[in-house]
This record gives structure tokens, sequence and C-alpha cells, in this order.
């Protein structure tokens, strides 16, 4: 943590966040002596008054109303379901107090708040980013700031508004949970440079803000899920589960499919299914009509991101069928100069043919080393070698198997993946940590050790390199 020295050095936004990080620790240190069951208590409650019957509804529909992006379904299921499999996914994890002991070892691990974490929310994810956070810093007694997104503000606000009122009720501080009202870089950067732990969910620029802070950081990397379809797979399931993964909240969660790549098997009876869910199969002409209005001077267009079909369709002077809800684009390389080859925010997927599953594991890190490497990739396959296979070759954190992506690998009710919607994506993406970013990534945990009942003993240098001396090493 970097704090100014002296009030007179104070920017207005320095001086803002100071006061924002005092009210947090005096919030802090009121929970810092709770019991467990305190704790579980109140991370039940600020999930409850964001998404109970009636509160979701208004969260969802308020959402697309501010932002513009995403549709309503999409929000819905991430604020009432989401954040309900959040809570459900660590309330019976033991956050308080002696959480391990290694009886092996003679060793005791004592869990302890961080103290004020500093969290960015996207607006892609607006609506149940702050609750995952927040009761993810919670778990851990900590307090959180939350600075959203200017183009979601309102949506942050609300939210936020919900889960201090919560709290205000259950008799804790209100100030455990803070919204930056009316966001900026510049209060941002402050909030990174003077809180305790950053947990940074947002675009390349702020993540790596966030690393450079000064402050210990937990950053996520670029998205780009590809996804391989192998001779053994259901293709009915298949196509329906892409079509689910590729439609989600109009694709603004950065694990929606960006790719598909098929065995030439199966590609043709793929594709044709995949129509059958609503994906149109661009020809040359539209694929250049859509790339002119996906990418502005090598970047992604806002005003494409999280668009219905229906919408892009008409930016780019594309004929689209009624009833169809995704596009596909047919493409052979990767890189640069295949733009479709990387994330693309929107309803808009590319669509490659291979071989085999050599092929594909080439193709997919071909791929993701343009975009996305080290973030999630998923097949659809009923052949555990080919599963195997390709998950021990890809340079990927996460690989989902006969699962719809964008709703899987932040954990879902089907898979034991932790619920999150930050992903770190290890040394590929640039991250300290391939974890599902939860709660235990939020604390410090004390090692307690004590004297082995019997030490340990060096065996003799003919045992232990014996491999070295048989090499004349």
């Amino acid at each position: 943590m970097a704090t100014p020295s002296t009030a007179a050095e104070l920017t207005p936004e320095a001086a803002q966040i100071a006061e924002l990080i005092e009210r947090s620790r005096k919030a802090q240190a009121v929970i810092e002596n709770y019991t467990q069951e305190q704790i579980d208590e109140l991370i039940t409650g600020m999930v409850w008054a964001v998404c109970k019957p009636g509160v979701a509804e208004e969260i969802a529909q308020f959402t697309v109303d501010e932002t513009q992006l995403g549709n309503y379904d999409g929000k819905f299921l991430k604020i009432f379901r989401k954040t309900r499999a959040t809570l459900v996914d660590i309330i019976n994890d033991k956050s308080v107090g002696i959480i391990e002991e290694d009886k092996e070892r003679n060793i005791v691990k004592i869990v302890k708040p961080v103290g004020v974490i500093g969290a960015l929310a996207p607006c892609t994810n607006p609506e149940a980013t702050p609750v995952i956070k927040a009761i993810s810093a919670v778990k851990g007694r900590n307090a959180i700031i939350i600075a959203p997104h200017p183009r979601s503000k309102l949506t942050n606000k609300k939210i936020c508004d919900l889960m201090r009122g919560a709290l205000k009720t259950m008799g804790a501080p209100e100030d455990l949970v803070i919204s930056i009202d009316t966001p900026s870089l510049e209060l941002t950067g402050e909030l990174m440079k003077q809180c305790d732990r950053i947990l940074a969910t947002g675009g390349a620029a702020m993540v790596k803000s966030a690393y450079s802070s000064g402050t210990p950081a937990l950053g996520v990397g670029a998205g780009n899920a590809v996804i391989t379809v192998d001779d053994t797979a259901d293709l009915d399931e298949a196509a329906e589960k892409i079509r689910i993964s590729k439609t989600l909240d109009l694709a603004a969660s950065c694990s929606s499919d960006n790719a598909v790549v098929a065995f030439e098997s199966v590609a043709d009876a793929l594709l044709e299914k995949l129509q059958a869910q609503g994906g149109y199969i661009c020809t040359e002409e539209d694929k250049a009509k859509l790339q002119a209005i996906i990418w502005e001077d090598g970047h992604i267009a806002s005003r494409i991101v999280a668009q219905p079909a229906p919408v892009l369709a008409e930016m780019a002077g594309i004929q689209l069928p009624e009833g169809k809800s995704f596009f596909i684009v047919p493409e052979t390389g990767a890189g640069a100069d295949y733009p479709f080859s990387g994330e693309k925010m929107s309803v808009v997927m590319a669509f490659y043919v291979v071989k085999d599953i050599d092929a594909a594991i080439e193709k997919t890190n071909a791929i993701q080393a343009y975009q996305g490497m080290g973030h999630s990739c998923g097949i659809y396959s009923y052949n555990d070698d080919n599963i195997m296979k390709f998950a021990m070759a890809t340079k990927t954190s996460r690989v989902m198997v006969n699962q719809p992506q964008a709703p899987s690998n932040s954990g879902n009710l089907w898979n034991g993946m932790r619920q999150t919607f930050s992903l770190g994506c290890g040394s590929w993406g640039g991250n300290a940590t391939n974890n599902n970013i939860t709660w235990q990534d939020l604390v410090n945990v004390t090692w307690v050790s004590k004297n082995l009942a019997t030490p340990k003993v060096l065996p003799a240098d003919e045992e232990l390199f014996a491999s070295a001396i048989a090499k004349n090493i």
C-alpha cells in the first residue's frame, strides 16, 4: 500500500480515495474478530439482498438499460442464479481461524484478512461481479471498494447500496462495501495505489495498470475461447451448447466461444446442426462486411460489443434471415492477418476444419498465441485419450469437456470449478495465478510449524545422487 505522506501532498483524487480507505479500514476492524457463523451470515444477507425475486428482475433490466450491453435474460441469470451458486460454493468453506492442520508436517495454518480490497468491475458483467467480489472479500473478513466502468456506474451503485443496506440490517458496518459512484481513471489509479490488494477484472490496459501500481494485484488475461469438436462428439449436444455459450448475454463474457475447431469428418454435419440452432454461415462478402464494423484501428469497436445479431447485420449491411442469432465465419489462419481468429466480444465465431486431434491442438495453440493464451479451451468429445491429449498440449488454464464454455469455466452447478468472474491465466496470460479467483486469494495465511516427532534424515549421497553419479556428472 502506498499512501501520500501528508495531507498537503494529496491531489483531490488521492484525498477522496484516502477518505474511502479510512472508512473501509474502520469497517474492516469491526469484523476482524467475527466468528465463522457471523461472517457467513453477512455474505448470505448480501447475496439475498440482490438476488431475491423482484429485485433480481429489476437489476437485470436496469443493467441493460444503463449499459446497452447484453440482454435481459443473460443479466437475470447472472444476478439471480450465478450469485446464488457462488454463495453455495463458498458458504461451507472455513475462512476464520485454523483452516488446516497438516499432521505429517506438523504445521497449522491460520487464515487472516488482508484489509481493504480494491476491486475493478467491467461494464460487460456489472450485475454479478460486484456481488461475487464483495462476498469473496467479506468471506475473508476484508472490506472492499469497487471501482466500476463509467458505463455501468449506476448499476454498480445500485447493487452496492443493496448490499450496504443488508449489512446495516445485520448490524455490521455498511462501509464493508463502498462504491466509487463517479469513477475516473484517476480515482481508480489512486484506489489501486492505496488499497491492500487489487482484484482487477477489466480491459488489458486496466489490468496492466493494476500490476504496475505497486500494490499486490490479482489480474486476469484476455479471453479467446477455442472449442474443439472431435469425431466422437454428440453433435446435437455440441451444437446446442455452443449456441448457448455463444449467445449468453450476447457474448459479453470473455469466455464466449470465439472459435470452433471441428474434425473434417464431422464438420459438415456440425455446421448443419449449428445452423438449426440459429447460426448463420457468412459468405466471403459477409465476412468482409463484419470485419469492417467489428474492428477500428486494430481494436474492437465498442458499438458492436454484446449486441444482437440483427443489430450487427444492420450495421454491416447483411441480409440476416429470420431466426438467426449468431454468425459463423469460415476461417483458416491465425494471427493479426486473420482478425477473426481473435476475441470478438460479439455473437460472431470463427469456424475451422482440421484433420485430427493433433491438428486441433496445433490450431488452438496458434489461435491463442495470437490472443487468449492461458485463459480457456473446450472440447466436445467422448474419447478420453483425445480429451487428455488436448488438455496436456494446449497452453490453457481451463479445459471444459462437453460443457457450454461461457457459463462453465467460471464455475456452475454442473461442474466443480470455483464460482467467480475473475479467471487467472497464469504466466501464459501475464498473470500471477491460474486460479478461478475467489476468497482464498484475498487472505493471508500464517503457518505455525512445530518440531517433527521424528526429524527427517538426509539419505546417503550414493542414494540421493545415484542417477547423477551413474552419468559421471
